[in-house]
């Protein structure tokens, strides 16, 4: 029986350590697993055991969101003091504030100077609480700073001289610049950068941004985003001197936009034109065209001209898009000729999608090419087309793929449920393939309207 008892103890002591494993594990471990928590719930972890009441202390993270402590006897306010008080991580490789409750800008300056004086590597802020807070200077002589991102209600007043030699990303969404250059002063200033982020908003009647400089010889991803809920449209000048830069994203309204360099390196771009439908501009076919063919050395491409119609036609020729692998195109009724010359020099294309992006109706539309004419990728094996409606015009120009497409191996085409895809695939499998081994598939698609 004593034998049995012993035994049974054993088992106990065995499933206990079992249960408990994780806590025999190296403090360096712990923290490990911790920093992929938010600082909120790496605090909760103190009532495990003793042997936890103090890890969350050594995590070199602080993720602290307001809105997540809400509703509580304790404010926000109190709870990051003590939090900051009891975290004893020399470094912080990274400092995350998300903050929406009002409070003293002096509060800001405080936690701010708090991760400097850590050695921070990542400052991550975002401050949506209805005040304007003004970005302590101590930031821009920070040496540690790898990556810096400040989103809302935060302003940049640059000190007269300052580096940055460490940032590697830098982030800028939506915040406030007391200075037409401090913008692209803040740039170069960070000469090794390698990703830059920029989402500004023009408001009338504010002082915006007119010019924006972006020179940086190591920049290898850049993401523009430029938003105004006005009906005026922005008027700016965007200069890029970008030479090593591989991705590309640009979503807003098109002005005044300049590469001062070829982008030779460039492998996937994104450009998204938002256009107001009703604006009259003799140029946009020009500075739309202009920016297309700088991105020719691209392998993968989505664009979207815009619904604005043209007036005239741009040309894009003699710019060559040998690397162009991958087309996804949002196509409009008065954006066709804008698909039409891309294709005509896109000789390596084996992906083609087309996302239909009806906003009104007009004139312009598929056109196909004269007899003899050769304008489609003799390596084309995809194509997709999102959104069919039976017009005549997207009729015609599935006819000319299944025509011309030499290696054409699927095509796909979504309609909406008001239409009947097995009267679709009839209609369009009468239509003759130049390739004999194209599988033609008909799909419906509810998120089409």
């Amino acid at each position: 029986m004593a034998h049995l008892s012993a035994q049974s103890n054993s088992k106990c002591t065995e499933h206990f350590w079992d249960k408990d494993r994780p806590s025999n594990l190296p403090d360096s471990l712990l923290c490990h697993i911790l920093s992929f928590l938010s600082t909120d719930e790496a605090v909760v972890t103190s009532i495990l055991s003793s042997r936890w009441k103090t890890l969350w202390t050594l995590v070199p993270k602080i993720d602290f969101q307001d809105t997540s402590i809400r509703g509580r006897s304790v404010s926000p306010l109190r709870i990051l003091y003590s939090v900051l008080a009891q975290h004893t991580a020399p470094i912080l490789s990274n400092f995350t504030l998300s903050w929406r409750s009002p409070c003293d800008s002096s509060h800001f300056d405080n936690w701010v100077d708090t991760a400097i004086l850590r050695k921070v590597q990542t400052l991550d802020l975002h401050f949506e609480c209805g005040q304007l807070f003004e970005l302590p200077h101590t930031v821009f002589h920070c040496k540690t700073l790898v990556g810096l991102e400040l989103y809302g209600e935060i302003e940049v007043d640059l000190p007269p001289s300052f580096q940055l030699p460490s940032l590697k990303i830098l982030r800028l969404c939506e915040i406030c610049y007391t200075s037409n250059d401090s913008f692209s002063s803040l740039c170069a200033a960070c000469p090794n950068l390698e990703d830059l982020t920029v989402i500004y908003e023009f408001i009338v009647g504010n002082d915006n941004i007119v010019s924006f400089k972006i020179s940086l010889p190591f920049l290898k991803r850049l993401r523009i985003e430029f938003i105004s809920f006005e009906t005026e449209l922005p008027d700016y000048k965007l200069e890029i001197y970008t030479p090593i830069l591989e991705r590309f994203r640009f979503l807003g309204y098109l002005s005044n936009v300049v590469f001062l360099e070829k982008l030779a390196h460039l492998i996937e771009a994104h450009f998204v034109v938002c256009g107001l439908g009703h604006v009259f501009e003799m140029c946009y076919s020009d500075k739309l065209f202009k920016i297309v063919r700088a991105l020719n050395s691209s392998k993968f491409l989505e664009l979207f001209p815009g619904d604005v119609e043209c007036i005239g036609f741009g040309y894009i020729y003699p710019s060559m898009f040998q690397n162009l692998v991958r087309l996804n195109f949002k196509v409009t009724q008065s954006n066709w000729h804008v698909l039409q010359s891309l294709l005509v020099v896109a000789p390596t294309l084996e992906v083609l999608v087309l996302d239909k992006h009806y906003c009104r109706k007009n004139q312009l539309c598929w056109m196909e090419p004269p007899d003899g004419s050769r304008c489609l990728s003799s390596r084309l094996t995809t194509f997709d087309f999102n959104g069919y409606e039976e017009l005549g015009h997207e009729v015609e120009f599935i006819k000319y793929i299944l025509k011309e497409a030499i290696a054409l191996n699927t095509i796909t085409i979504k309609v909406s449920a008001l239409h009947s895809k097995e009267s679709v695939l009839k209609k369009l499998s009468m239509f003759p393939r130049h390739s004999t081994t194209c599988l033609l598939t008909v799909e419906i698609d509810n998120s089409l309207e």
